[in-house]
């Protein structure tokens, strides 16, 4: 009974970890953080049921449906959980109000990388080489992972010298000791 209870919430965990750059907590948090998914996904259900009072009377709406049914409003919790997570909408609005200086972003590495989206990057490697480039992927953390980097240029000094027939170059985040972010600019005004 208490497993069949905290399915949902499971459920719910395990898509918004999946989804998101948030490191996975320890047992004892995820079984917290599930208890919290089933509140709300129980609280969602049962508005459902209080507004369409008509499943109460259906024969068909047995435990093994409702079970099925709080299953798919966690993957829907989770889901809304993720886009409000990765899209830092709910840490936004209260940053606007004055309520907090945080983001929803697992670190600020990941938030500055989210927040500059539309950017070049120049990766400063060790060894004191840089390499130019859009950032297809990057790492959720510093320590570990990734970059994907296509368009990639080597920049010594100040001129770059492009890859070529290079698609893509995959950079360990290990090597990286600082990155800059370049906005991109109109034709009209790069060219001037």
């Amino acid at each position: 009974m208490c497993c069949t209870f905290l399915l949902p919430g499971f459920v719910a965990a395990a898509v918004f970890y999946s989804l998101t750059s948030h490191p996975k907590p320890s047992n004892f948090e995820r079984v917290v953080q599930a208890l919290i998914f089933t509140i709300v996904v129980e609280a969602v259900a049962r508005s459902f049921f209080l507004v369409s009072g008509t499943f109460w009377t259906k024969p068909l709406w047995t435990e093994d449906w409702a079970i099925v049914f709080s299953v798919l409003i966690a993957v829907a919790v989770a889901l809304i959980s993720v886009y409000v997570s990765n899209n830092d909408t709910l840490h936004g609005l209260l940053r606007r109000i004055g309520f907090t200086q945080e983001t929803s972003h697992a670190s600020e590495w990941y938030s500055a990388f989210s927040r500059n989206r539309d950017c070049y990057v120049v990766l400063h490697l060790t060894g004191e080489r840089r390499l130019y480039g859009w950032p297809e992927e990057w790492p959720s953390n510093p320590d570990r992972g990734h970059f994907r980097i296509v368009e990639a240029e080597w920049l010594i000094e100040d001129e770059r010298t492009p890859l070529t027939g290079v698609t893509a170059i995959v950079v360990p985040a290990t090597d990286v000791e600082m990155v800059e972010f370049l906005s991109i600019k109109p034709a009209e005004e790069s060219a001037e």
